[in-house]
């Protein structure tokens, strides 16, 4: 009975081995040839005033015509000057200003991509940065696909200290398995901060994004075009398709969005995303229960380092290809000690998430259709 934890820690093992199987097989997009589909970026932003400047630069800078892309900038009850810091730039020839007409992230969106003039909407947000081949890399990807769904990777610049490196592996890891389950034809995640889609195929899964939620712009359109059976979900894998962000500043600000993440979990409906969950829960609780166990029964030190590295083989394998294609192999040296912490940290955010729960959003004056 002492080895049954083992057994139940074999469908986070198998599942995670899969994925690494499938970053052996990525590919990097180079872009051949000169795309000439319109683009539509959407942000949504709320007391951006600081990050805009930068943001309207790297798009002002983008290696793409500028009579192909708009930028809509869509402001979600801002109280600082972030109107007023998009009005006054001048490097962006096409660039519109709208004020949500909704509350959140979400209705903020959709306020910019009922605007839309382009079939295809490119998300992100204003703490981001990009190089200058970013759109055209996308549309280049588009254009020799035709994806209903493309996910583009995603970095975090991260604070000093152990904190900093824990935040970087831990999105690190989470960019390993969005990667390796969408090459799967599995994708469990998506990150909206480079995200792109066409705009009727948004408009076609509207009535599935769970407007109640503020969050999951992304998670709940990527799970309902699971759905449908036609769907084409890809990866793009590209240093030039590759958006910075900001790491968050402080551990209250960290929990807060690890808990807006984890608080969307009981409403999805895919089945392998909540197969994974389930089975990276079990594995998390048994790692904690055996760890005090021990303290009681030092005979079952063997259990216990058998669940360690059943659990600890397939992340260091997804960590270490998913660090080395974004140059940050140096990470790796927090491995072990992130793999100690990450159980514990993991049930602080559920049990921070049963104590704060996300408040639900009543107010939805948008159209469902185009």
């Amino acid at each position: 009975m002492h080895w049954l934890p083992a057994i139940l820690i074999l469908p986070y093992f198998i599942i995670l081995l899969k994925l690494y199987r499938s970053l052996l097989k990525i590919d990097s997009f180079n872009t051949l040839t000169d795309p000439v589909t319109f683009v539509s970026l959407v942000i949504a932003c709320r007391n951006e005033e600081i990050h805009l400047p930068s943001f309207l630069e790297d798009i002002a800078r983008q290696n793409y015509p500028d009579y192909l892309f708009e930028v809509i900038i869509v402001n979600d009850k801002s109280t600082d000057k972030t109107v007023e810091t998009v009005s006054s730039f001048t490097g962006i020839s096409n660039i519109l200003t709208l004020n949500n007409i909704g509350e959140g992230k979400k209705q903020a969106l959709r306020t910019g991509i009922i605007a839309a003039k382009g079939n295809l909407i490119i998300t992100t947000d204003a703490d981001c940065r990009m190089g200058k081949n970013w759109i055209r890399t996308i549309a280049a990807f588009y254009e020799l696909y035709k994806p209903d769904m493309i996910i583009s990777p995603v970095r975090i610049e991260s604070v000093p200290g152990l904190f900093g490196r824990f935040q970087e592996l831990e999105f690190m890891s989470l960019q390993g398995i969005t990667a390796g389950s969408a090459l799967l034809g599995e994708p469990v995640m998506c990150n909206g901060a480079n995200l792109t889609f066409p705009r009727e195929v948004y408009f076609h899964h509207s009535d599935n994004l769970h407007d109640e939620i503020n969050s999951g712009d992304d998670i709940f359109l990527l799970h309902s075009l699971k759905k449908g059976n036609r769907s084409k979900i890809l990866w793009l894998e590209s240093p030039d398709a590759i958006i910075t962000t900001e790491s968050s500043p402080t551990f209250r600000s960290f929990m807060k969005q690890r808990s807006r993440w984890i608080s969307k979990g009981k409403t999805y409906n895919d089945t392998y995303t909540i197969v994974l969950g389930i089975a990276t829960f079990v594995t998390i609780i048994l790692e904690i229960a055996y760890l005090f166990t021990l303290l009681i029964n030092p005979y079952l030190i063997l259990v216990f380092l058998t669940i360690l590295i059943l659990k600890s083989v397939p992340d260091f394998l997804i960590l270490m290809n998913t660090s080395g294609r974004y140059g940050k192999r140096d990470l790796m040296k927090y491995f072990l000690p992130a793999q100690i912490i990450y159980p514990f940290y993991v049930l602080s955010v559920v049990l921070y998430t049963f104590i704060f729960p996300e408040k639900k959003n009543i107010n939805s004056p948008f159209p469902k259709e185009i």
